[in-house]
């Protein structure tokens, strides 16, 4: 099973309170996916292993720009991110700030996905 990091949302994961993520890349993801949602997944030190949150299922992808979510559509996606109470455009600037900078322009990847009902998964290196 693939594994998507929510390393900047851990605790909007654990709480089930995440349902839609933005990334740069992915544009191969399908519905029906099952993902196990982790801590971390690069740059893990010799002898750190992948913490898992979840199994989550993938129910939409599409590609948008970031900037979209500065507009009405944005006051909702903010909170299906997990950051009910930010602006949409503070999430733009800081998805783009911890992205390298991507830009308010870039093409993203929106997925919306659910939690699989005990889908906490251990720890299998």
């Amino acid at each position: 099973m693939r594994s998507m990091s929510f390393m900047l949302t851990t605790d909007q994961v654990r709480n089930c309170t995440k349902t839609v993520t933005r990334r740069i890349g992915w544009a191969d993801l399908k519905p029906g996916t099952l993902l196990r949602a982790v801590v971390k997944c690069q740059g893990l030190r010799k002898g750190e292993r992948m913490e898992p949150l979840a199994v989550i299922c993938v129910i939409n992808v599409r590609h948008e720009r970031l900037c979209e979510m500065t507009g009405p559509y944005g006051a909702v996606e903010v909170v299906r991110e997990g950051f009910p109470g930010m602006a949409p455009a503070d999430f733009v600037e800081m998805f783009s700030a911890s992205h390298g900078d991507c830009g308010r322009e870039a093409v993203v990847t929106r997925i919306e996905f659910r939690y699989v009902p005990g889908g906490r998964l251990e720890t299998n290196g």
